[in-house]
């Protein structure tokens, strides 16, 4: 099934004037390249979630592809109707020349949360979340982009801790050549691929890496690596060997620890060669509690 949908431009559609058009009922969060606000959509008459862009770190990142005509983060996050993804309803400029988006508001909590307050309603429920974030990250490779940003900030989990929703394709491109050159070092680095920080040519196979870390992280409460720097620098460690999940969670499902470690090996050849790959064989793991 093609979980994906041709996108609908706005050329042409009217400027939205923010102030007339929604009610700011609080600001949700603050990224590097954006805010985010739970709004009423006056228009629609229901809650959304609003993201601004920021003008001139938007503008830094585009120019990066400047002669490859590359799709805005609206027109790529408009692609997607899966039930793991957020979805993404408009985008288009404001009247003050900013890009928004505006997306279904989802009432949960970032993963990052869950699994440094130890929630133990998200921890009956991990296997099933990780299922269905490999079906999420399957289905944006199917339509033919990386995410280049796939970590727990970016998961958010339902407040029943039974569905989980991947959001921001802010760093996301196509997975073509001309967008796999060495060079681009952006996401998170706690999550990146020593290709990545080493500037060499990268596919669709940093997601899987960057998976792998945040699988890591649901089932152990810590990191792979040494987190004492967050920089650019820590994903140099990327490419030594991980402390064995099992000194975190002993008893955890071979298969599972099998499966973790070869998506965060330093190599992209020896990690699992598509996201079908992963997603099939947690599939086949459900219903025996890992």
């Amino acid at each position: 099934m093609n979980w994906w949908k041709g996108f609908q431009a706005p050329w042409g559609k009217r400027p939205v004037n923010v102030e007339d058009r929604f009610e700011l009922i609080r600001e949700a969060a603050a990224g590097t390249m954006s805010r985010f606000y739970m709004a009423r959509d006056l228009k629609l008459d229901r809650i959304v979630g609003l993201k601004l862009l920021d003008g001139e770190k938007t503008k830094k990142f585009e120019s990066r592809f400047s002669r490859l005509n590359k799709p805005t983060e609206g027109e790529i996050a408009s692609h997607f109707v899966h039930p793991g993804i957020v979805e993404t309803l408009e985008y288009g400029k404001t009247t003050t020349g900013i890009a928004y988006l505006l997306m279904e508001y989802l009432d949960g909590q970032g993963m990052n949360t869950l699994i440094h307050v130890q929630d133990d309603l998200f921890d009956h429920h991990r296997q099933q979340l990780l299922t269905q974030m490999a079906s999420a990250l399957n289905a944006v490779h199917a339509a033919g982009y990386i995410h280049r940003d796939f970590c727990p900030r970016n998961l958010i989990v339902a407040k029943d801790r039974m569905t989980v929703k991947l959001i921001d394709f802010g760093l996301s491109l196509p997975d073509r050549p001309e967008f796999r050159r060495p060079g681009n070092r952006t996401g998170t680095p706690l999550y990146m691929s020593p290709e990545i920080v080493r500037r060499k040519a990268t596919d669709h196979r940093v997601d899987i890496f960057s998976f792998g870390v945040s699988a890591y992280e649901m089932y152990a409460g810590a990191l792979p690596w040494s987190a004492s720097v967050v920089t650019g620098r820590a994903a140099m460690e990327h490419d030594k060997p991980p402390t064995p999940i099992e000194n975190h969670c002993p008893g955890l499902d071979q298969r599972l620890v099998q499966l973790i470690h070869r998506c965060i090996a330093a190599d992209p050849v020896n990690r699992p060669q598509s996201m079908e790959e992963v997603e099939t064989a947690l599939t086949q793991m459900e219903g025996k509690d890992a």
